[in-house]
């Protein structure tokens, strides 16, 4: 038992003898580098700027309409008087009576369309002066002045103006348009609608502006006959009629003061003028 305890002891002393000489493993240590994240910084929202406070105020500062008010009311009644001119006044009567005349006469070009629908424009207005003074003393300077609404100024405007048309107007044209409307008849010419007003209205100035011009038309047709009538018994029938009698037009024309003639009757069938 002691020998082989002795032997034991000698194995364990040269184990440990034998781990003692080895070479140490070498550790390896791993480092690990940690790379911060980028901070990313996120602006802060702007305030919204602020929108001026726009306002439109009827009443204005001294009473009345402002003026913004006043400057859309002007430009709506821009946008709608060409129309008012031409269907509600004597403009249609003046401007076909003068178209016609031109044709009598013969030339195309002379007076020009724009200086006609000048002196048409401004006969218009000569005659229409004293409705127009009236409905913008009722209608048009207290709606600015607010002294009354829209709708009691349309009624102020609008009387003057049915009233001129109802002189104008003839009986049989309002009584077609009445027919064709299929309505409750008006007891009263004062009850009579715009809706069938005005169209019978324009219908009656078309009648009398071609009737002024058929009348203005006779005297140059009986000239164009004339002439047609001589150069054919001369056997010159191959001069044009035109060369010979359009001087004879004009000179007519201008003996008789044609233009006198012609405006005096046209201001004188409306029946008014400026006062």
């Amino acid at each position: 038992m002691s020998a082989t305890r002795n032997v034991l002891v000698v194995a364990a002393v040269t184990v440990a003898l034998v781990g003692s000489s080895k070479p140490a493993l070498a550790q390896t240590t791993t480092t690990t580098t940690v790379v911060p994240a980028p901070v990313v910084t996120v602006p802060a929202p702007e305030a919204p700027a602020e929108v001026p406070a726009v306002t439109v105020t009827i009443d204005g500062s001294e009473g009345g309409i402002s003026r913004s008010v006043s400057l859309i009311l002007l430009l709506a009644i821009g946008s709608i008087l060409p129309g008012l001119l031409l269907l509600t006044t004597s403009f249609t009567r003046f401007i076909v009576v003068l178209g016609l005349t031109r044709n009598a006469l013969g030339i195309q070009s002379a007076p020009p369309t724009p200086v006609l629908i000048g002196i048409a424009l401004f006969l218009t207005l000569f005659v229409m002066k004293p409705m127009l003074s009236q409905v913008w003393d009722d209608a048009v300077d207290p709606l600015l002045n607010g002294q009354i609404d829209v709708e009691e100024a349309y009624d102020r405007a609008y009387a003057p103006l049915q009233g001129f048309m109802l002189e104008q107007t003839r009986e049989e044209d309002l009584r077609l348009f009445l027919d064709l409307a299929d309505g409750p008849r008006p007891e009263r010419p004062e009850d009579i609608g715009a809706s069938v007003l005005v169209p019978a209205f324009i219908v009656s100035e078309l009648r009398t502006a071609f009737i002024i011009g058929f009348i203005v038309f006779v005297p140059f047709l009986v000239i164009d006959l004339i002439v047609s009538t001589v150069l054919m018994s001369l056997g010159m029938v191959m001069l044009p009629p035109t060369f010979i009698s359009l001087p004879l037009k004009l000179l007519l024309f201008v003996l008789v003061d044609g233009w006198v003639l012609l405006i005096g009757s046209l201001v004188s069938s409306v029946g008014g003028a400026a006062g």
